[in-house]
């Protein structure tokens, strides 16, 4: 499958600081790819070298089968769409007029703005001031913003901070649609939930470095002991080995009808990251 982004031996130093420590990956076209990782670990740093906001001390880069030497050009731009800490909105428009502003400035059609409205859950909203909206709201018009030109690759920088569970889900709803049109979806979160839904694959980032990458369920698979928990209709919870000499005891459970819940000990995201990095995805 062709690449979308290619990242060899990727480095950022600050300073005395590297921030990025030679990271390389591959994001496949038409994949949601979760960067996922505490405060610190890198996340934005590698987000804003792959947009060209910032420029990379080592290490090759290409987005959309571009270098980064000329990611400040009209076709990477129009290429992308970005939600980042650095978005902004024009407060005294209103929700429409910020999107109509931007169709403007991208070539899109101003038919776009009913439809992406719709898919964050803002279409009520159109004529309020932007000034005049919740921290939450303000964050989906920054996505319908990020939407309006429909990139082919699009960045989202924790998409759903500030974002209640209703409207969250709302939001994967329509990240996921667009993603079944073809678009490709880069992801950081430390919402593990989030990455568990949405990402094809996912890839640990602590202190500059990968430390994992692959599918949430390879990574699930891959930390789980295997064992067997079993909650039985009298209340007691037993830990069977996944041996074979216990599929005896396994079998005599379920012909005796005590199983009321059966199911292996796969870990969450979170509890493989901390077992990973030792560190809290916060």
């Amino acid at each position: 499958m062709e690449n979308t982004i290619e990242v060899k031996g990727m480095q950022k130093v600050f300073g005395s600081h590297a921030a990025i420590k030679h990271v390389s990956f591959n994001v496949e076209q038409g994949e949601i790819f979760g960067l996922l990782g505490p405060s610190g670990s890198g996340k934005t740093t590698t987000i804003k070298i792959l947009t060209g906001e910032l420029v990379q001390t080592d290490g090759d880069v290409n987005v959309l089968g571009i270098d980064s030497k000329f990611f400040g050009t009209p076709d990477f731009k129009s290429g992308i769409g970005i939600l980042s800490d650095n978005s902004s909105l024009y407060e005294r428009l209103t929700v429409h007029d910020n999107l109509k502003l931007f169709c403007k400035l991208y070539n899109a059609p101003l038919s776009h703005i009913g439809e992406i409205l719709r898919e964050v859950n803002l279409k009520d909203e159109r004529n309020k001031t932007v000034s005049k909206l919740s921290k939450g709201m303000k964050q989906r018009v920054l996505l319908a913003k990020a939407l309006m030109h429909k990139p082919d690759l699009i960045f989202l920088d924790e998409p759903s901070s500030a974002l209640d569970p209703g409207n969250t889900a709302q939001i994967h709803r329509g990240l996921q649609k667009l993603n079944e049109a073809g678009t490709t979806i880069f992801l950081t979160t430390h919402n593990m939930e989030e990455a568990t839904e949405l990402c094809d694959r996912v890839a640990f980032l602590h202190k500059g470095e990968l430390q994992e990458l692959d599918s949430p369920d390879a990574l699930r698979y891959k930390y789980s002991t295997h064992a067997f928990h079993v909650e039985t209709f009298a209340g007691e919870r037993i830990v069977i080995e996944n041996k074979r000499e216990n599929a005896d005891q396994i079998s005599e459970l379920v012909a005796n009808g005590q199983v009321k819940a059966l199911h292996t000990d796969n870990p969450t995201l979170g509890q493989i990251f901390l077992k990973v990095t030792g560190k809290e995805l916060v």
